[in-house]
């Protein structure tokens, strides 16, 4: 109601509201620059609220990625946008943003990227649009949207060792499906997630869409407030109305809840690691923007330190954003990785969407923590991916198999 202006909104109302930020990459925007000068309109409506990230193809994997970066460099130079990460300060968008301050709470943000949705982790209605949807926000920093029903999902209990954000949101995919909560908002709540580090809520957020969710809010609390006190921009809080009408709500104890796997080719089709102990692996992904910050980074090489990754199998790693690269190098992180004979990567989105850094060939099996496991996701349509937490994946690359972290010996 605060963005577009109205005294109330239902549930499949048709609103126009005013966007706090307009967010691209690098092969989003070059579609809504050109629809934007299509248009005839010159100048954006707010340089200080288009972000501009090149991340999905960058560094430039070839000519074509490398022409698609260079249309976000001359718009960003021509219309003055201040927030505009070239090489070298961009990092995976829905890492960089919230770390850079650009996303708060209480903001509307619209993205061409469907894994906007990771900004709801802050309390923030965040959702993903399509390029022409973004142009027609670039010229008057609005958007229409119909308004979705919520589904509330009630987390109790206590988490086992080695279980986080990821797992929970996997739990929650296998129970309703992949399109369980289709252009629904799904609010995550409950003793369990008032206790999950902002990490671990951004990875829960991030994977909203993967149940078909157009945002996947966590209410602000103390830990949303300590994130965002170090930014100069002050937050808006918003809450939940205590007789707020939800379309279902869902209850679970997670206390026995363990390590879990989302198998090909969905990300619904999830297991217990421990039934999945037969999986060879030939590659292990770790990063994205669902788990490559700096907590994950931290967990995985705690289980590799002074170990290898098994034979055959390429363990590739690859933080967030520059600002946790240069962390995990700082903390010895990066050494861990490389000693265990694994690749320490710039920040790129290229193994999660198979276009560069990782590619799979025909029959290859990947255990990854990104967030999507569909048929060709990286790479050959013949080629399977296993979705999982960086514990599950850096226990699976030292034994070449998919394996609970409770099975590598310290």
């Amino acid at each position: 109601m605060a963005h577009s202006g109205k005294k109330s909104i239902a549930p499949g109302e048709f609103i126009e509201a005013d966007v706090d930020v307009a967010l691209a990459n690098d092969i989003t925007a070059p579609l809504a620059i050109a629809e934007f000068k299509k248009s005839g309109f010159s100048h954006v409506f707010n340089k200080n609220k288009v972000v501009l990230v090149p991340d999905h193809f960058a560094p430039a994997k070839d000519l074509k990625s490398a022409n698609q970066c260079k249309i976000l460099a001359n718009f960003a130079k021509e219309q003055k946008i201040k927030n505009y990460f070239e090489i070298g300060q961009m990092g995976i968008e829905h890492a960089l943003l919230p770390e850079a301050g650009i996303v708060m709470p209480g903001d509307l943000i619209i993205g061409a990227d469907s894994h906007t949705c990771t900004y709801g982790a802050l309390g923030a209605y965040a959702t993903g649009m399509g390029s022409t949807d973004l142009a027609r926000a670039y010229i008057d920093g609005k958007c229409w949207l119909k308004v979705p029903a919520s589904l509330k999902f009630i987390y109790k209990g206590k988490l086992n060792k080695w279980v986080g954000g990821k797992d929970l949101i996997l739990y929650t995919i296998g129970q309703i499906g992949v399109d369980g909560a289709l252009y629904k908002v799904m609010e995550f709540s409950g003793p369990v997630i008032r206790k999950l580090s902002m990490d671990d809520r951004f990875s829960m957020s991030n994977m909203a869409i993967e149940a078909g969710g157009r945002a996947g809010l966590i209410e602000p609390d103390q830990t949303t407030k300590k994130f965002v006190a170090k930014f100069k921009r002050k937050p808006k809080f918003y809450y939940s109305d205590p007789d707020a009408a939800y379309e279902k709500i869902y209850e679970w104890d997670v206390t026995d809840l363990e390590p879990l796997v989302a198998c090909p080719h969905l990300p619904s089709n999830v297991k217990p690691v421990s039934s999945l102990k037969e999986i060879k692996v030939d590659q292990v992904v770790i990063g994205s923007c669902t788990n490559g910050r700096i907590s994950d980074l931290r967990i995985a090489a705690a289980l590799l330190k002074g170990k290898k990754a098994a034979a055959g199998v390429k363990l590739i790693v690859f933080p967030a954003t520059q600002k946790i690269y240069l962390q995990a190098v700082k903390e010895g992180l990066a050494e861990i990785f490389v000693k265990a004979g694994g690749v320490f990567s710039t920040p790129t989105c290229g193994p999660c969407l198979g276009g560069h850094m990782g590619i799979l060939t025909e029959g290859e099996v990947a255990i990854a923590t990104t967030n999507r496991n569909f048929i060709g996701r990286m790479g050959s349509p013949k080629s399977f991916v296993y979705l999982s937490n960086p514990a599950v994946a850096a226990a699976s690359a030292i034994t070449g198999r998919i394996t609970h972290p409770d099975k590598i010996k310290k």
